[in-house]
């Protein structure tokens, strides 16, 4: 199949599948901006987990969300396939899991969509979809992936995000200038250490920056913000569980900075065009580093080593003596609470330096 012509169609009704996280709903936008670039008068529609669906608000280039149950029953997911069924001319699966391919080739005259590199698990899909193309191993960049599917349309990629948008920013915009710090990530290993924060934000507040703290409004993610504050000889602003997505992205937006880890968020700040600070650990930057808000190309803008500035994101990456960096795993214990050794070595110091150098050069 990855040898075949592109496909000569002109879709009125397109459906995009995206299944997994938020940050990958966020690099999924790219390919909706191509859609709709190569076909201006389609209607195009995403299916996605519905808590992703803030990730998408205020998107001009869809005209429905579709959101889906995180855990949907068997009763749930098949009446949502009998209410889609054959509503699309076009429908693309951009994950190679079993379920995004079986909405897609339900719901479209057309289906297309990755398949795994494992001829025992993709003869199947390869039998359902019209196109397909081979998720490898050794895939590139999200964004990059996600616009194979142009190549398989005959289309023009496009390679900008498109962050949420909301008709109004927070009711409470803090005095500029400030710098959002996003501490905490979804999960233990990609969270960079405590003492580290606290370094650089006393360096923020020497400097003379309001900080400004984000997140989710999970419990545990709270407590740990508030025993944080309780460190601090200063105040700082703590919005976490506050803001929508699209308000949040309205905030960071005008931000003299942002730093955080390796989660959807940090997606979403590089994709606003503000200065961003992404701290990388066990996750390939080559696959999964922030996308620079003004970077063209048809290869990943960041080595899968090194710490490197590309457009507005400076990414740096964390060592180990071990020379494992980055190792693609769920931390040193390989479990999503574990710690990264990469990321706890990563010095203040040395996240200090790059802030000076941004905020100098932004």
């Amino acid at each position: 199949m990855q040898n075949q012509k592109p496909l000569n169609i002109h879709p009125k009704r397109i459906l995009v599948i995206t299944l997994r996280y938020l940050g990958d709903t966020l690099l999924v936008t790219p390919l909706i901006s191509s859609l709709k670039q190569a076909y201006a008068d389609a209607e195009i529609d995403v299916l996605l987990p519905a808590a992703n669906a803030g990730m998408l608000e205020g998107n001009p280039d869809i005209r429905k969300l579709i959101p889906l149950p995180s855990k949907p029953s068997l009763g749930q997911f098949l009446k949502l396939l009998f209410g889609i069924c054959r509503s699309y001319d076009l429908a693309i699966s951009s994950q190679a899991g079993d379920r995004p391919t079986l909405i897609a080739r339900t719901a479209g005259k057309t289906a297309i969509g990755f398949v795994p590199n494992d001829p025992g698990k993709a003869w199947w899909k390869n039998r359902l979809l019209d196109r397909s193309l081979v998720f490898g191993v050794d895939y590139d960049h999200a964004v990059l992936e996600n616009l194979r599917f142009c190549d398989v349309l005959n289309i023009e990629p496009c390679y900008r995000l498109n962050p949420p948008q909301c008709a109004a920013p927070p009711a409470q915009m803090p005095a500029n200038p400030y710098v959002v710090l996003h501490i905490m990530p979804q999960w233990r290993y990609k969270q960079w250490h405590r003492d580290g924060w606290l370094g650089v934000m006393s360096f923020l507040n020497r400097s003379g920056y309001q900080l400004v703290l984000t997140g989710s409004g999970q419990p545990a993610e709270l407590e740990s913000l508030r025993e944080l504050e309780r460190q601090l000889a200063f105040p700082v602003t703590n919005m976490a569980g506050q803001l929508s997505l699209a308000q949040l992205a309205a905030l960071i937006g005008q931000a003299a900075l942002f730093i955080g880890p390796d989660t959807g968020i940090t997606h979403l700040a590089a994709a606003t065009g503000t200065e961003t600070i992404a701290l990388y650990g066990p996750t390939d930057p080559k696959k999964w580093a922030p996308w620079p808000c003004r970077y063209v190309g048809r290869t990943s803008p960041f080595a899968s080593v090194g710490s490197k500035r590309i457009g507005n994101v400076y990414l740096l990456q964390g060592f180990s003596d071990r020379n494992c960096v980055p190792c693609q795993l769920e931390g040193c214990d390989r479990h999503r609470n574990s710690h990264s050794e990469c990321l706890d070595r990563l010095p203040a110091s040395l996240v200090i330096e790059t802030i000076g150098e941004v905020l100098r050069q932004g």
